[in-house]
C-alpha cells in the first residue's frame, strides 16, 4: 500500500506510525525520552504529552466545526523559555504574545486498540480519524484532510529533518520512506504568516483559570476545548485580533458538537486498558465503536 496517508512515495502498510503514538512499543523510550521527542516543534515543551499532534490551520479549524466535528479539536500551550514573552496560568509560565497566551489546535488522540508494524494488539493514543482496525485515515481523501497529513513527510525533508517513515524503519523491519526527495511545495506557515493562521493568541488569559490545570492533566472539558476552537475561528491571519463575535458564534457551535467521533472518544476512553498495555481479548473494534456510530468505512 503506497502514499494512502499522503502525497510522497511512502509505504504505510500496517503502519500509521505518524498518526498514531507508538513509543511505548520501544523500551528505549523511556530510557532515552530526549531522543524519542520526535515531532516537537520549536525548542518549547508543550504542556501536553500528546504526540504528533498536527496542527490545523484556521480555515481548516472553521471547516471541521461546520462539518460538525468541532468536539474532536484540542489546544496546545507551551511553556515559556528564559527570554519568551510570557504570562502566567495556574502557576504555569506560558508563551504569549503581549500578555496572550499563544496556542495551536489539534485533532483529539484517544486510546485505540491498535497493532502497527505487525506487533500484537495494544492501547496506543492513536488520531480520532484514523480506523484502529484497518490503520487507514477515515477522511483521507475528502476535503477535511488536513494539510499538514496531506504534505507529510514533506515538510520534514523540506525542514531536513528526520522523518517518522524512517523511524519506523530504525525500530521495526520494513523499508517506508520510498522517495527521499522533497517536494517542490509544501504547506508551511512560519514565522509572522503563522501569526492568525495556524498559531492563535487566546484574547484573555483570565478566561483560562483552571482550563491550563486541566490541560496539564489531560482533563480537558467539552467547554475547555470550545474556547479555543471559537478563538482560532475569530482570529485573523497576520493578526493577534480576535473577532468576539465569530468568536462566541463558534464556541457555540462547538460545544453543541456531537459527532460520531466525538461519542467514540467517550467510548474509547471508558473500555480502555492503560496505555501501552496489549489487548485483551476482540470484544472491541473500530467497527464496534466508530462505524456503529456513523464512521465512514476505510474498506479492507
Amino acid at each position: 500500500m503506497l502514499s494512502l496517508l499522503s502525497r510522497m512515495e511512502v509505504n504505510c502498510e500496517d503502519c500509521a506510525g505518524c498518526c498514531l503514538d507508538w513509543r511505548p512499543l520501544v523500551s528505549e523510550a523511556t530510557e532515552r525520552p530526549a531522543a524519542f521527542d520526535r515531532e516537537r516543534r520549536g525548542r518549547r515543551p508543550s504542556l501536553d504529552d500528546t504526540y504528533n499532534l498536527v496542527p490545523l490551520a484556521r480555515d481548516e479549524v472553521r471547516d471541521f466545526l461546520d462539518a460538525g466535528y468541532g468536539d474532536v479539536m484540542i489546544p496546545r500551550l507551551w511553556e515559556a523559555d528564559e527570554g519568551d514573552d510570557s504570562v502566567t496560568v495556574d502557576g504555569y509560565d506560558l508563551v504569549a504574545i503581549a500578555d496572550r497566551p499563544v496556542f495551536f489546535v489539534g485533532l483529539r488522540k484517544p486510546p485505540k486498540p491498535v497493532a502497527p508494524f505487525g506487533v500484537d494488539s495494544h492501547w496506543l493514543d492513536t488520531c480520532v480519524f484514523l480506523d484502529p482496525d484497518t490503520l487507514r485515515c477515515r477522511i483521507h481523501g475528502s476535503p477535511l484532510y488536513p494539510r499538514t497529513c496531506s504534505d507529510y513527510p514533506g515538510q520534514n525533508l523540506t525542514l531536513d529533518r528526520e522523518t517518522e517513515c524512517e523511524r519506523v524503519e530504525a525500530e521495526f523491519d520494513g523499508e517506508r520512506l520510498l522517495d527521499d526527495t522533497p517536494p517542490e511545495t509544501v504547506g508551511l506557515a512560519l514565522g509572522p504568516q503563522a501569526l492568525g493562521a495556524k498559531l492563535f493568541v487566546y484574547p484573555d488569559p483570565d478566561d483560562l483559570t483552571g482550563v491550563v490545570d486541566r490541560l496539564v492533566r489531560r482533563d480537558l472539558t467539552p467547554a475547555d476545548r470550545a474556547q479555543f476552537v471559537g478563538a482560532a475561528v475569530g482570529s485573523s491571519p497576520g493578526t493577534t485580533t480576535v473577532d468576539e463575535m465569530r468568536a462566541e458564534e463558534a464556541r457555540e457551535t462547538a460545544l453543541a458538537a456531537d459527532s460520531w467521533a466525538g461519542q467514540a472518544i467517550e467510548a474509547w476512553e471508558e473500555v480502555a486498558g492503560a496505555v501501552g498495555s496489549t489487548v485483551d481479548g476482540d470484544a472491541v473494534s473500530g467497527a464496534t465503536v466508530e462505524v456503529a456510530r456513523g464512521a465512514p468505512k476505510t474498506g479492507e
